[in-house]
């Protein structure tokens, strides 16, 4: 059996690969988000996105991503998407909406599309 080197990958067009490097890129994202456990840091959060934002030291490019609501650009960020699911959830964002802007489509468009693939 011959056993391939899980250090390296080979990149897949239009995905981006959650590694060390990215983890330390979104520590302060994630560290954030994993904070959103508590209803207490939820409603801080809501309060305050800003002042949120700065006292776990986001960049801009995080902070940006968190402010257009957009899991994309906060996973290209470093974000992981087991921490952001609880962003998604304050803001009410399920499967279907990050499935629709992994598409490109709006909701209803990826709706439809889902709809489509199961006839």
């Amino acid at each position: 059996m011959e056993i391939k080197d899980l250090g390296s990958h080979v990149p897949i067009e239009g995905t981006t690969v959650f590694d060390g490097k990215m983890a330390m890129k979104g520590y302060a994202l994630n560290k954030m988000c994993y904070s959103f456990n508590g209803a207490p840091a939820r409603a801080a959060y809501l309060a305050d996105p800003e002042g949120y934002m700065t006292l776990f030291k986001l960049n801009d490019e995080q902070k940006q991503a968190c402010r257009d609501k957009n899991v994309l650009a906060m996973i290209a960020a470093g974000g992981n998407i087991y921490y952001l699911a609880k962003f998604a959830g304050m803001y009410k964002l399920d499967v279907q909406d990050v499935g629709a802007q992994q598409t490109g489509m709006t909701k209803d468009e990826f709706k439809e599309k889902l709809l489509r693939a199961g006839d």
